[in-house]
């Protein structure tokens, strides 16, 4: 009988930490340890609290583990992996918000990038064989995105130069361009996994997603942008839109479909990748498209209010080439369309109180 394999996953109690949980443990029959301290409702308050998708996985998900541990506690990071040795290191910690990182630049550097660095050295002392997966973001970029000549649609911006018809690459530049310093600390734990990889040569890989989302997602106003559209429409609340006649466009992917790619690279792992991980340009949407989705579900118009200001570093229009990921990994692909994926959040926010 095969030994039973162990996942640590951290930020275990936001979206992708627990779609990964319950990927890993359910599907793939992995022990499962998950570390989260809610700094989610410290970040965000109330709205941000994702201490019930931690009840849910610790009442649905059979043997699961929950540490309450701060990732920048260094001496606890590195004892409780010496402890448990896992098998897969997925990390999804983060202080995710591009705007909410300028008012807390010491904590959102000292999460982002320094408590990656505390689990990158942990796995180098106690378990290197392991293969550890970053969710990174497409922040990394900063605004050069913004550089690529683009045309304008009724409901959307779009790229207008041939070369990135199937979205943004992982070769496009990263410096000399605006990150906002929550790109800055997401670009430094970026490339520390990247030179784990590379240096000591762990398997590592760095997952630059867009828009991740789903039923489980608490999205707030400063992160989560479908979620939080969805919630918006339900509760006939107000939402606000940044600029860009609401044109801007983004590319989704289901959180079960980031989960399914992590357990590819697990499978067959790779040192110091890295891929861009989203929804490709069928899976993107503008806000103005992404109302039109809302609506249809859930019967509702939706209420917004226009501001002629942009959000300082923000994409006009960004979609994931999906070339080098279906490349490497070709039994992947996405299982969810967009339509799929509204329709579930709708579904998600129903259940349980819009105020929660």
């Amino acid at each position: 009988m095969k030994p039973i394999k162990t996942l640590l996953v951290t930020g275990a109690s936001g979206l992708i930490g627990s779609e990964v949980a319950e990927y890993f443990g359910r599907e793939l029959g992995f022990r499962v340890h998950g570390v989260d301290n809610n700094q989610r409702a410290v970040f965000f308050g109330p709205a941000g609290d994702t201490r019930w998708n931690q009840r849910r996985l610790e009442a649905g998900l059979t043997g699961y583990t929950h540490h309450e541990l701060d990732i920048r506690d260094r001496a606890g990071v590195l004892d409780l992996v010496r402890t448990l040795r896992p098998d897969v290191i997925v990390h999804t910690a983060s202080q995710p918000s591009h705007d909410r990182a300028a008012a807390i630049p010491f904590d959102d550097f000292d999460i982002n990038a320094v408590g990656t660095l505390n689990f990158l050295e942990a796995a180098r002392r106690a378990c290197p064989e392991s293969p550890f997966v970053h969710m990174s973001t497409n922040k990394v970029y900063g605004d050069t995105p913004n550089r690529i000549n683009l045309v304008e649609h009724e409901t959307r911006w779009d790229f207008a130069d041939p070369a990135y018809a199937a979205g943004i690459p992982e070769t496009l530049a990263i410096d000399q361009s605006t990150h906002s310093l929550f790109g800055v600390s997401k670009l430094a734990a970026d490339v520390a996994v990247q030179e784990y990889g590379r240096y000591f040569g762990l398997p590592t890989c760095c997952l630059r997603g867009g828009c991740l989302t789903g039923p489980n997602h608490a999205g707030v106003e400063l992160h989560g942008f479908l979620s939080y559209l969805v919630k918006c429409n339900l509760e006939g609340r107000e939402y606000k839109i940044f600029g860009y006649k609401g044109k801007q466009v983004r590319d989704n992917i289901h959180s079960l479909d980031v989960a399914r790619f992590m357990a590819a690279f697990v499978a067959a792992p790779r040192a110091g990748e890295v891929y861009n991980l989203g929804g490709g340009k069928t899976n993107s949407a503008s806000i103005l498209e992404a109302f039109a989705l809302a609506e249809k579900h859930t019967g509702r118009a939706q209420v917004y209010r226009y501001l002629d200001q942009s959000r300082v570093g923000d994409h006009v229009c960004y979609y994931s080439d999906l070339g080098k990921i279906r490349a490497h990994y070709p039994a992947w692909d996405l299982s969810r369309t967009l339509d799929d994926t509204v329709g579930e959040i709708v579904a998600a926010w129903r259940e349980r109180p819009l105020s929660a």
